[in-house]
């Protein structure tokens, strides 16, 4: 499949792994529509159009959606990007912010799925849509029990998408990145040493950059055969194991550099 002619929507498509979205799918002849609570896409050259939307609000989807569609002249693809970070231990942890990264995170990327589906459902020329979850929805990280739970459903909602809408000719796929060089993990700086012992524990080594996540996105949007699938855009870091022999084995493990 080519992405040329395609209708995008983009969440979140201002800053980070969306905006790096919204450039490779440009350059890739695609029109793109970036639905962002901040106006940093208002003066992009590779957005066609840019809507301020709060992703929590339904009213507000479901108007700004329509307005993509009409924009665009249709849907074809979609990138449910937006999302939040939070942290807090599940002892000290308000219900506010709870609600605050779960209302947007998993409310907001349900609502977003479900009114750009409808539209694709209407025009009846099937579509694409990749969902950007994270492989804290499959990890046990401490102080991160809101943004974690909030992923993990997003990788559930789906699966059970890509059942539903699949009649339709409607494929639905998640990536889930893992640390990755944008405004969200730039608040770790404030632990110290923990950018250093990701990328010593990433199997390709660093920490990942938006443009390498994006490029996962934008070939999974264009993946024919492929539904409800999770696929991780992370260099390995979730490969890592606490109970690995090897780590003990210095300084010259079997296999390892020499």
């Amino acid at each position: 499949m080519e992405l040329s002619g395609a209708a995008v929507v983009v969440t979140g498509g201002a800053s980070g792994i969306g905006r790096a979205a919204v450039r490779q799918l440009s350059d890739a002849g695609a029109s793109v529509a970036v639905l962002d609570r901040s106006d940093g896409a208002d003066d992009d050259e590779d957005v066609d159009v840019a809507i301020r939307c709060d992703i929590s609000d339904e009213a507000a989807v479901v108007e700004a959606v329509r307005q993509a569609h009409d924009a665009l002249g249709g849907l074809t693809h979609a990138v449910l990007n937006a999302g939040v970070g939070g942290f807090g231990t599940l002892l000290d942890l308000e219900a506010a912010e709870w609600d605050r990264v779960v209302d947007t995170n998993l409310r907001g990327t349900f609502l977003c799925l479900r009114e750009v589906a409808r539209a694709m459902v209407e025009s009846g020329r099937g579509g694409s849509i990749v969902a950007v979850t994270s492989i804290s929805g499959f990890l046990a990280d401490r102080g991160m029990a809101h943004y974690s739970v909030s992923k993990a459903a997003v990788a559930e909602l789906v699966r059970v998408a890509a059942r539903e809408l699949g009649p339709f000719g409607i494929r639905v796929n998640g990536i889930a990145p893992g640390t990755t060089d944008t405004p969200m993990f730039a608040s770790t700086a404030v632990l110290p040493g923990y950018a250093a012992r990701v990328a010593e524990r990433t199997a390709l080594g660093g920490v990942g950059s938006p443009e390498a996540v994006a490029q996962a996105i934008v070939s999974v949007l264009e993946m024919p055969w492929v539904t409800g699938q999770i696929v991780a855009a992370d260099g390995g870091v979730s490969l890592w194991s606490p109970i690995d022999p090897v780590e003990s084995m210095a300084p010259n493990p079997p296999g390892g550099p020499q």
